[in-house]
């Protein structure tokens, strides 16, 4: 294994790709710590710390940092990070399933793809200055506690509101722009390999907390952070993340049979192949889905709660926080991975376009007729599948509230085992490595998921 990976360095072309790749995330890390400049940091530092207590504001930050390689909460230069972007992306690509525009340009190819895109990064734009002034208000606003605004004093104008709102802007166009180099230029995908340098930048800090009881109190069996305990979190680690892979890679494969044709002397077609339908259809978009939205009763009851102290709201703001590990909170989140795990299948996955391709290939699925017979069946068998990848995808989501109730780890060590930046990880890392894989198989390399001949 040393050997293949090494073999990747002694291609030149690649060689330059992945140092400009690790060159590009190195900037992206720089800019994740640059201040806005007329933001109180040590008043900011202290909000944060009392933002802890509040679940609702706090996890909200944390569920959006997540998703956006963002550090919107020290209100840097990247704090909304690609966080827009995404929107705008998912929204054109909901648009894309009714607006009959969209359905065109998506058949036009590479022009249609590059008109999109370039109407994505305009809405991008917009958006960006919404949410950037929004924050940048609810800064001056006191929004994260401490009594006051956040802001210095001399600057709580609307002068520097919009000197905040542009930088933000800019630096969420600039993080596009990187990501946009790194698929031109580089390897891998570049607005996933943000969110993954993102994930995995805190687990020094999510390590440092899992240990820090130990260095204090020892490793000794029996104790909080007894040595067996430690091994344990190990082994599941390594199990869950070799499960991950096994159900992201899982495929169900439809037989194809081609149609046999005679030209001349000769007899063609009749190849048996075929037509793989991954068990993960929807990837990680139900989990992104649910949280988002889970987010709104969760801090609405806990604002009301606070409001009317009333033993009602007060009750309702309990089963939708503690952290989201209450069991109403569980279930509504598992409802909702399986609602968006169909919906958003239905968007990506067409069977009667799949059917009508086949048929204009002259290929056929053995035993059901081309055209309307094939798309009822291929859509029964993704109905199946997708029940299976929704039961994948709430499990592998509720995995971090089980691990942290059960062994009474804090939930950002726990969030290392599990829901949506495990898979994240896992599906870019996979991404990541199958296209160096490309690379070293054109060059008659063996690839690094090969395995010894």
């Amino acid at each position: 294994m040393i050997a293949k990976a090494l073999t990747v360095f002694k291609i030149p072309e690649l060689r330059r790709k992945i140092f400009l790749t690790i060159a590009l995330l190195g900037v992206y890390r720089m800019g994740f710590w640059i201040p806005l400049p007329f933001i109180d940091q040590q008043v900011l530092q202290e909000s944060l710390q009392n933002m802890q207590t509040n679940q609702g504001i706090g996890q909200i930050m944390q569920v959006v940092a997540l998703f956006s390689a963002s550090n919107i909460g020290n209100s840097t230069i990247f704090g909304l990070g690609i966080m827009p972007y995404i929107s705008a992306s998912i929204i054109f690509q909901l648009l894309g399933s009714v607006v009959p525009r969209l359905q065109e340009l998506q058949k036009e190819g590479e022009s249609g793809r590059k008109k999109i895109n370039e109407w994505t990064r305009r809405s991008t734009v917009v958006i960006c200055l919404f949410q950037s002034y929004f924050w940048i208000r609810a800064l001056s606003g006191g929004v994260l506690g401490g009594g006051g605004g956040l802001i210095l004093d001399g600057y709580d104008t609307f002068a520097w509101h919009m000197v905040g709102t542009i930088t933000m802007t800019a630096g969420t166009i600039f993080l596009m722009w990187i990501g946009e180099q790194i698929d031109a230029y580089g390897i891998g995908n570049g607005i996933s390999l943000l969110i993954m340098a993102g994930i995995l930048a805190r687990m020094p800090q999510a390590g440092a907390e899992l240990l820090q009881p130990a260095f204090e109190e020892g490793v000794g069996l029996g104790t909080d952070s007894g040595i067996e305990k430690l091994l344990l979190l190990s082994l599941i680690f390594v199990a869950v993340v070799f499960w991950v892979i096994m159900i992201t890679q899982g495929q169900r494969r439809i037989p194809i049979q081609s149609a046999k044709h005679v030209r001349g002397r000769r007899v063609h077609g009749g190849q048996r192949q075929s037509l793989p339908l991954r068990v993960n259809q929807a990837g990680v978009m139900p989990i992104i889905f649910a949280s988002s939205l889970l987010m709104i009763p969760m801090f609405l009851f806990q604002q009301l709660n606070q409001y009317f102290n009333s033993s009602a709201w007060g009750t309702l703001a309990d089963a939708f926080g503690s952290g989201g590990r209450g069991f109403v909170y569980n279930v509504s989140y598992v409802g909702l991975i399986y609602f968006f795990c169909y919906f958003w299948t239905a968007i990506t996955f067409n069977p009667r376009d799949m059917a009508s391709n086949l048929k204009d290939y002259g290929s056929f699925v053995p035993g059901y007729r081309p055209g309307e017979r094939t798309a009822a069946f291929l859509e029964q068998v993704m109905v199946r599948i997708t029940y299976v990848g929704a039961a994948f995808l709430a499990l592998v989501a509720i995995i971090p509230t089980i691990i942290a109730t059960a062994m009474g780890i804090p939930f950002l060590i726990a969030s290392f085992y599990g829901g949506t930046g495990l898979l994240i990880v896992v599906s870019v890392a996979l991404d990541f490595v199958q296209k160096i894989d490309s690379h070293l198989v054109m060059r008659n390399y063996p690839g690094l998921l090969e395995g010894e001949s």
